[in-house]
C-alpha cells in the first residue's frame, strides 16, 4: 500500500461525513490518528489499515444508509462506487466485531457472506484498538470506557447495546493484544 490509498480514503471519508455528521468526522479523524500511532507494528500494512480507520464509519453518511447498519452499507458503498481494495472493504465491513452486531440486526449471513472476515487478526486487532480507543467526540479513552459510554448511549436492551455487551470481552482482548505488540516494540 502506499500514502495514494490513504489520502484517497481521507477524502472520500471527508466528503461523506463531514458536512452531514460533522461529530462522526472527528471521530473518524481521531481513529484515524491511532492508527499512525500503531503504524510500527504494521509493517507494510500500515497504509491499510489507516485507510480503514479513516473510512470505517462512512456508511453512517445519510446517503450511504441502505439498510441501517454502517459496516456493510460502507463496504458495499467502498466496493461498488469506488471499486476499493478488497481487503480494505473487508476491514471496514468487520470492523469492532461487526458480525455479532450483524446477527442482532438479522444480517449475519449477508455480511458474513459479502465480507468475509479478514484472516490477518493484528490488522482486525489494530483496527478495533483504534475504534475501541476514541470517543464519538474523537478523545482518547479506555476500551472499558468506550464500551461502558456505548452501553450508556444506545441502552443495554436495544440492538447495540446488546451487541456490545457480546463484543466487550473480545474488543478487550483485541486492544490488550495491540498494547502488548506496542509494548514489545523497541524504543
Amino acid at each position: 500500500m502506499d500514502n495514494m490509498l490513504v489520502e484517497w480514503a481521507t477524502k472520500i471519508a471527508a466528503a461523506e461525513l463531514s458536512s452531514p455528521l460533522p461529530r462522526r468526522w472527528t471521530h473518524a479523524q481521531e481513529v484515524a490518528e491511532r492508527a499512525i500511532e500503531v503504524r510500527s507494528v504494521l509493517g507494510e500494512d500500515a497504509d491499510l489499515v489507516l485507510a480503514s480507520a479513516a473510512l470505517h464509519d462512512v456508511g453512517y453518511a445519510p446517503r450511504l444508509a441502505v439498510t441501517g447498519f454502517h459496516p456493510l452499507d460502507g463496504a458495499r458503498f467502498l466496493r461498488d462506487e469506488h471499486g476499493a481494495d478488497e481487503r480494505l472493504v473487508r476491514l471496514v465491513a468487520n470492523h469492532s466485531f461487526a458480525l455479532l452486531e450483524a446477527e442482532e440486526r438479522g444480517l449475519r449471513e449477508e455480511l458474513a457472506t459479502e465480507f468475509p472476515l479478514l484472516e490477518e487478526p493484528l490488522l482486525v486487532d489494530a483496527l478495533v484498538y483504534c475504534d475501541m480507543t476514541t470517543t464519538p467526540d474523537g478523545d482518547r479513552t479506555t476500551a472499558q470506557d468506550r464500551v461502558s459510554e456505548i452501553r450508556s448511549r444506545y441502552g443495554d436492551d436495544s440492538v447495540v447495546g446488546r451487541f456490545i455487551r457480546r463484543a466487550a470481552p473480545e474488543i478487550f482482548a483485541s486492544v490488550e493484544r495491540v498494547e502488548a505488540a506496542l509494548a514489545a516494540q523497541p524504543r
